[in-house]
């Protein structure tokens, strides 16, 4: 059974959460990291020596970074589905999975640190600011992306999905004034419906 580490808070153990449920995957979930502790142990450090969530075990084959991850199942359990048969489509979900985990993921990370998980006293309000205007640029140019397609790739629900839609509700949960997404909410709302994202993508933000 494909066992995975991590804690549902965690934006890229979503990730992996939803890929596991849209591909109907028998699995554990271990719950590490936050308040559950046990990255420190040297068991997990065997796992991943980065001593992050996620981590899974396939059968004996251990793998870590959330994008890797989702590549790996829907390649192994998911061709034709979340793993696209045509390159081009399948080159497309993948670009989109690396400007998640290197553009939007990264500008969200100022702004949710300080509006969730600091304190409001404590508050650096220019860092706010400089976050909020980078993802909300981000997520304009995935509403223009998303213009007549019914998913980031085409019409084909995939792996880019995945990656985008867990980090468009970490967006839609910050307590920030968002710039006007026509399709991008049409897309969001149309992937929540996907009955894989309940009990994953939930709020509040913690």
């Amino acid at each position: 059974m494909l066992k995975i580490w991590g804690r549902l808070s965690s934006l890229n153990v979503q990730k992996v959460m939803l890929a596991v449920r849209e591909l109907a995957l028998s699995h554990e979930l271990v719950e590490v990291g936050g308040k559950f502790g046990g990255l420190d142990t040297p068991e997990y450090g065997k796992l991943n020596p980065n001593r992050r969530v996620p981590v899974i075990d396939d059968g004996g084959f251990v793998l870590w970074e959330s994008n890797a991850i989702v590549r790996y199942l829907a390649a192994r359990y998911g061709s034709g589905t979340l793993w696209p048969t045509d390159p081009c489509v399948r080159g497309d979900a993948d670009r989109w999975m690396d400007w998640q985990t290197t553009e939007w993921q990264p500008a969200m990370v100022p702004a949710f640190l300080q509006l969730i998980r600091t304190p409001e006293g404590e508050r650096n309000q220019a860092v706010i600011d400089k976050s909020v205007k980078q993802i909300n640029a981000c997520a304009q140019l995935l509403d223009a992306a998303l213009q007549e397609r019914d998913y980031v790739s085409g019409a084909q629900f995939t792996m880019g999905d995945v990656a985008l839609v867990c980090s468009t509700h970490r967006w839609l949960g910050l307590p920030i004034a968002r710039p006007a997404t026509p399709a991008l909410s049409a897309w969001y709302r149309r992937v929540m419906m996907r009955p894989a994202t309940a009990g994953v993508l939930t709020l509040p933000l913690s």
